[in-house]
């Protein structure tokens, strides 16, 4: 699997969070929600994958769960995993913090997956 990795910021200090630790920004073409938590920055899919929720408008719990807006369901940032038991899956993506910069990894997918 290969990654291509997107600059999101310069520094981190200018990701502009906010009070829920949330944020939208634009990378390889589609937007996408950065979380940040006390250990560190991930990224996620814009909406929730039940019912479209825009997760930035949610918040990250206590137990570092991402919370949709609209029906409270939680996700796991490091996985995607649905953690409160109704089997939906979030699209999450790699954030690697450089000295030149924040960058979000996307994998790059090809026409049949073999080619």
């Amino acid at each position: 699997m290969k990654i291509s990795w997107y600059k999101i910021a310069a520094h981190p200090d200018e990701l502009l969070f906010n009070s829920d630790g949330l944020l939208v920004v634009e990378a390889n073409g589609k937007k996408i929600t950065i979380a940040k938590t006390a250990i560190k920055l991930f990224a996620c899919a814009y909406k929730c994958p039940h019912a479209g929720g825009i997760l930035a408008d949610g918040f990250v719990d206590a137990a570092g769960n991402i919370v949709c807006p609209l029906h409270r369901y939680k996700f796991n940032l490091q996985n995607g995993r649905n953690t409160s038991g109704e089997g939906y899956h979030l699209t999450t993506y790699p954030v690697e913090v450089r000295d030149e910069g924040v960058y979000v990894g996307f994998e790059e997918k090809k026409l049949f997956g073999w080619l």
